[in-house]
């Protein structure tokens, strides 16, 4: 183990270093976010390739080994059969003595045109002063989701390397290409790589998601899960003139099914739904306290008069923690511009819950389908009800005072100079709980991207800062690892 005086003189060089060839690691991001790899459009499978191969490249270049693990094939809606890009599985360092920490990331992006609003080519990173005039940000389809957070890790990696400094840990390296379609053939190769690759791995981190706020750098532990729901009812079109007012319309049905989901105040009201809640720990509650949480600053940033509650405990509390209910849409309801005097014959509502610990997806379930029916039965309707539940993911949860989180903690303190927040995900992270379940090792989630980041929307980016700092707190993460392992 260093000596603190050594260690700090250590991140001292390697600081400076990074520093010194920011703009090398810039130009990277830039050739990297030139690469169309949208892997939700069928036409641009081919760039998603390409990426694969460029990222398999830059790490070979580390001194790493790399395999391209072929997934074969998947068939599209339209019955088009498309090729799934390989798997990056990689490793550096073998040393018995040092920890093994596995990286997590994906050089795929979301769909992205100038005409949807973009105020520059989404595929020409561009470099504009912020509001801020001290913050540059660096604008591109994936800069912050999570092209720059890939190149960061390896930046971080290259600086020990360039330094010929010794690699404080061993290195694993996961990279897909399918992530932001849904991360098709990753979880049957992490269990088929569980008893060989992932063996010796001590440490998974991903970093693939944002801090809470603009500023202040933060940990995330948690995520929701998501269980859709879809709910159909209904026979055949008919005429509104001929029929309205002697028969039972689908669509009437299905609006009080939908009603009946969810009151003015947001609780769900569906009967035993919170009943295997994780009850609030005191502990638990003081995470939230200490949060830097702009209440003025996110209404904003998500354009509302007023949130469900007005305090920011409240609102972490239920987006964190409690599950939630959206409605997202009803098919086969009349919804073009002007009139059609149409009684719609078969209608599906479309719903979601976010689940949260320890709420059983079976459970979840069988508790909506009693409820609908309940309801429906009152309504005397001849009308068919079916519901079903095509989508489940589980939440995932990590604990806090585990050795990933105080090393990462001191690492932040360090690199930023303050502690970070304890943040979990109000959204959906399905790898971190695939990992966390088929590996059964520690998985941390260690962003590097701001709030304000805009992933999956128009104008994303990520700031110069956040870029070139990220990449010192990866390599400050090394050696704090290396520390207390």
């Amino acid at each position: 183990v260093m000596s603190s005086s050594c260690s700090s003189a250590l991140e001292m060089e390697i600081f400076q270093y990074i520093d010194t060839h920011q703009s090398d690691f810039i130009k990277d991001l830039k050739e990297w976010v030139a690469v169309e790899s949208d892997s939700v459009q069928p036409h641009l499978r081919k760039e998603v390739m390409r990426m694969m191969a460029l990222a398999a490249d830059r790490l070979a270049a580390l001194g790493a080994t790399v395999n391209l693990v072929n997934l074969g094939s998947h068939q599209q809606p339209d019955g088009q059969v498309l090729p799934l890009p390989s798997v990056i599985l990689g490793e550096l360092g073998k040393d018995p003595q040092n920890p093994t920490l596995c990286f997590y990331g994906h050089v795929d992006v979301q769909p992205a045109k100038k005409e949807d609003g973009w105020n520059t080519d989404p595929y020409t990173m561009t470099e504009i002063d912020g509001v801020h005039l001290f913050i540059r940000n660096l604008y591109g389809r994936g800069a912050t989701d999570n092209k720059g957070p890939v190149l960061a890790w390896i930046n971080a990696v290259e600086t020990f390397r360039a330094l010929k400094l010794a690699l404080p840990v061993n290195f694993k390296f996961v990279i897909e290409g399918m992530e932001e379609a849904g991360s098709l053939g990753l979880e049957k190769l992490l269990e088929e790589e569980n008893q060989s690759f992932f063996s010796d791995v001590d440490y998974i981190v991903i970093s693939d998601n944002l801090w809470l706020s603009n500023k202040k750098p933060a940990l995330t532990y948690g995520s929701r899960g998501n269980a859709c729901f879809f709910v159909e009812c209904g026979s055949k079109d008919l005429h509104s003139g001929t029929f309205g007012g002697i028969i039972h319309e689908p669509l009437l049905d299905l609006i009080a099914l939908l009603d009946s989901l969810v009151d003015s105040t947001g609780r769900i009201q569906i009967s035993g739904i919170y009943d295997s809640v994780a009850a609030l720990t005191e502990e638990e509650r003081k995470l939230y306290e200490s949060i830097e949480f702009d209440l003025e600053e996110h209404r904003n940033n998500c354009g509302v008069k007023k949130f469900l509650y007005s305090t920011k405990e409240e609102i972490l509390l239920h987006l964190w923690r409690y599950p939630s209910l959206s409605i997202h849409g009803i098919e086969g309801a009349f919804h073009e511009p002007g009139i059609k005097t149409v009684i719609p014959a078969k209608v599906i509502g479309k719903f979601s819950i976010r689940q949260v610990p320890h709420m059983d997806l079976s459970v979840v379930k069988q508790q909506v389908v009693e409820h609908l029916e309940g309801v429906f039965s009152k309504r005397n309707s001849p009308n068919k009800l079916k519901v079903s539940m095509p989508l489940g993911a589980k939440p995932w949860l990590a604990d806090v005072n585990d050795l990933l989180y105080k090393a990462a903690r001191r690492a932040i303190k360090t690199v930023f100079g303050e502690d970070p927040d304890f943040i979990r995900d109000g959204s959906t992270v399905p790898v971190a709980r695939m990992f966390q379940t088929i590996t059964q090792k520690s998985v941390m989630m260690l962003p590097i991207g701001a709030a304000d980041d805009g992933e999956h929307s128009q104008n994303e980016k990520i700031s110069r800062h956040n870029y070139i700092e990220g990449t010192k707190l990866f390599a400050a993460f090394f050696l704090e690892i290396s520390k207390l392992h």
